[in-house]
């Protein structure tokens, strides 16, 4: 999915878009709003890169974040569902990983947890393994994944 076709999708159903980054730190909300035309569909976004910023502003539970770690799927819901509630916008998506280098203490390099949640509807959530092939193409193919992943749930 292009994010023009994914803007012209929010367009034809009426949907407005908000973001929840973390390992990705904005690429998605830069893609999304490069677009001319993406201001109609695209809200807000929400770069949280530390778990401090997780729970300020998208109200991420301390307790999720001990029990699960950041990048997880339980995370990845409530950013999502914090995202949506912190702003006007119809869907969002989340995206949380480990881009690398390297791996995390306890979570393998290319491991991204993605949620998107859409009003009056359950908040989906998916774990994706990119596999070690470095930062740029860790971030670039989550950007890619959320993208069609915000496809689906406009469906």
């Amino acid at each position: 999915m292009t994010v023009a076709g994914l803007l012209d999708k929010a367009r034809y159903w009426g949907l407005t878009i908000a973001t929840a980054e973390s390992c990705t730190g904005g690429l998605l909300a830069a893609e999304l709003t490069g677009e001319p035309g993406g201001s109609d569909m695209f809200e807000r976004g929400f770069v949280t890169y530390s778990n401090a910023a997780k729970m300020e502003l998208l109200g991420v539970r301390p307790e999720t974040l001990e029990a699960h770690g950041a990048v997880s799927e339980e995370v990845a819901r409530e950013m999502a569902d914090g995202a949506l509630a912190n702003s006007r916008a119809d869907i969002a998506v989340s995206i949380t990983g480990i881009a690398g280098p390297g791996p995390s203490e306890h979570k393998p390099e290319g491991r991204v947890c993605f949620g998107v949640a859409r009003k009056g509807r359950a908040t989906r959530v998916e774990t994706v393994e990119f596999g070690p092939r470095g930062r740029a193409k860790v971030r670039e193919a989550s950007m890619r994944h959320a993208l069609e992943m915000l496809a689906e749930a406009m469906e």
